[in-house]
């Protein structure tokens, strides 16, 4: 079987879809060290797996409300299957199979957009198969779907949810069973992170799906009871936890959405033309996806494959409805990837469908142009780890070389055949295998160039955990607040204490206190006659001296 009837059939087009999300969201998952938001799923999924509350999750032995629970439930279930695991590569495989969810969803969502398209009739289902590729690749989806926090999770449910939805309303016959199943993957999406993807990524999508299209409109009418037990399923679903929570804890949980929504307009605040570069996220296809986006160009050539005032619209809806939050954040711009790959897709199936001849000026351009570029990227790769003297990567070694001679052969078959021939083909596929490559080849060494500074000889708060004064006691306590990314390097949840004399009086068992500053001068007066502190060893907060340091003490009731 050659590579074309590979492309053709539906198993090669999956295998190729996986085998890019394998390397995309999979390979060398544990590189990064763990981010503030991994902390904090990582933690309350910890102290799920450790006895505590699923319905009612804490980080650091506190409620934890601020984030719906389905990310940090998923955490939690690996733990369970695997044992207590501080792998961040296995704790991040739920995101990394939430990613490659969002891929296959977003496939099936393209291949209903794009059943009818005049374009497909060639190839049925090839514009479907090539944005699950674009997206699988995308820049932004690569990093969020590398990372176990929240968004990726949200988002991939949602997309599913809009599939589904499109699928019910086109397919009249048994159409309510893929209706039902929307409002089941809506409600997850909602469990996920709350509001937040109805607002980012279903109401974008209906507005451009339903506004100026009356044959969409009147899909939706036919299956409108369908629909409306869909919304009431999404809610059912979606809101059973808050309501849970209310008629649990309803003061904490006032307290935390009062706060919640307060930061929507107080942090992490940025102006209104933030995401104006939201089209560079697509990483290697940004130069498409700039194109894409001037519609008196791309509208004509893309139209015959995608829906591309439905896709223009999605997009500018979500990015004017995001930019309106004055809270901002790059991984907030992923609800405008899925649009964006249908976009970038459209030119490509242009491009590869339409013979040479036919091309006019500035077609030809941006392809050579997207395949300078690329064949650059691979010039300038080799070149950059000599300067930077990336580890492990010096010139002449096994590494180096085998970088310049996969970069260097790269450059040369994009060069020949994406160039100078204009084959947009072949400039797809490299695009593929450059970012495949990076992520094989530079993810493994990332850990040691994320701390070429740090100072060497540091002790941190997970070193603690090996000192032989504190082995065997199982109670740790803070008397400062710790930062969550302390936690989790404790290994055990380490709440805030505040002691007084009774409660010292009454310690039955020794306890390791962890603090800013000499233990002595935080206990209450009079605290010496029932209790023996002394300082064991001390931890640096970050990679450098600077960053601060903290003691570690035990305290042993007399």
């Amino acid at each position: 079987m050659d590579v074309q009837q590979v492309s053709r059939s539906r198993w090669g087009r999956l295998l190729t879809i996986l085998g890019v999300c394998g390397v995309s969201f999979f390979l060398h998952g544990s590189a990064p060290a763990v981010s503030l938001m991994e902390s904090r799923n990582f933690v309350a999924a910890r102290e799920m797996v450790a006895g505590g509350s699923w319905l009612i999750p804490t980080m650091n032995g506190e409620l934890r409300l601020a984030k719906p629970p389905l990310p940090t439930w998923a955490v939690a279930a690996v733990q369970q299957l695997t044992g207590p695991t501080e792998d961040l590569g296995l704790l991040r495989w739920p995101a990394a199979l939430a990613a490659t969810l969002l891929v296959l969803f977003f496939w099936g969502l393209v291949r209903e957009l794009t059943r009818t398209a005049p374009g497909e009739a060639v190839n049925p289902g090839r514009t479907a198969w090539l944005s699950a590729l674009v997206l699988a690749s995308s820049l932004l989806v690569v990093t969020t779907g590398r990372e176990g926090q929240w968004d990726i999770f949200a988002n991939s449910l949602m997309v599913g949810g809009l599939w589904l939805l499109v699928r019910g309303w086109q397919r009249p016959r048994h159409g309510w069973v893929s209706l039902f199943g929307a409002g089941l993957l809506i409600g997850l999406s909602i469990l996920s992170k709350g509001p937040v993807p109805l607002y980012g990524l279903l109401l974008p999508f209906l507005l451009a799906y339903l506004v100026r299209q009356p044959q969409h409109r009147q899909l939706v009418a036919r299956q409108g009871w369908s629909t409306a037990v869909a919304a009431v399923v999404a809610l059912v679903v979606g809101g059973s936890w808050p309501v849970y929570i209310w008629l649990e804890v309803a003061p904490t949980a006032l307290r935390v959405a009062r706060i919640e929504t307060a930061s929507w307009g107080n942090r992490h605040v940025q102006p209104v033309w933030y995401y104006w570069s939201f089209f560079a996220f697509t990483g290697l296809w940004a130069l498409v996806a700039l194109a894409a986006l001037v519609k008196p160009y791309a509208q004509r050539r893309a139209e015959q494959y995608i829906p591309y005032v439905v896709a223009l619209t999605w997009l500018v809806a979500g990015l004017i409805l995001l930019s309106l939050v004055p809270e901002k954040k790059e991984r907030y711009m992923l609800p405008l990837m899925p649009p964006l790959a249908l976009l970038v897709t459209g030119l490509l199936r242009y491009w590869e469908s339409t013979p040479r001849f036919e091309w006019r000026r500035p077609d030809l351009a941006l392809v050579r142009g997207w395949g300078a570029l690329l064949a650059l990227v691979c010039v300038a790769l080799p070149v950059a780890m000599a300067v930077l003297g990336l580890p492990g990567f010096g010139v002449g070694s096994t590494q180096f070389t085998a970088a310049v001679v996969l970069f260097g052969g790269l450059a040369i078959w994009i060069s020949w055949q994406g160039v100078r021939l204009a084959r947009p083909v072949v400039v797809m596929a490299g695009t593929l295998t450059v970012m495949g490559s990076l992520l094989a080849l530079l993810m493994p060494v990332y850990p040691v160039w994320e701390g070429r500074r740090d100072t060497r000889g540091l002790s941190h708060v997970q070193d603690m955990r090996r000192l032989p004064a504190v082995a065997g006691v199982a109670s740790w306590r803070s008397l400062d607040t710790l930062h969550v990314k302390q936690v989790w390097g404790a290994g055990r949840a380490v709440p805030v204490w505040h002691p007084t004399l009774d409660s010292l009086a009454q310690l039955q068992q020794p306890v390791v206190v962890l603090s800013g500053s000499l233990v002595g001068s935080r206990l209450p007066t009079g605290w010496s006659r029932f209790v023996h502190a002394q300082v064991v060893d001390s931890f640096y907060l970050g990679r450098g001296r600077e960053s601060g340091r903290w003691l570690v003490s035990r305290i042993d009731p007399i």
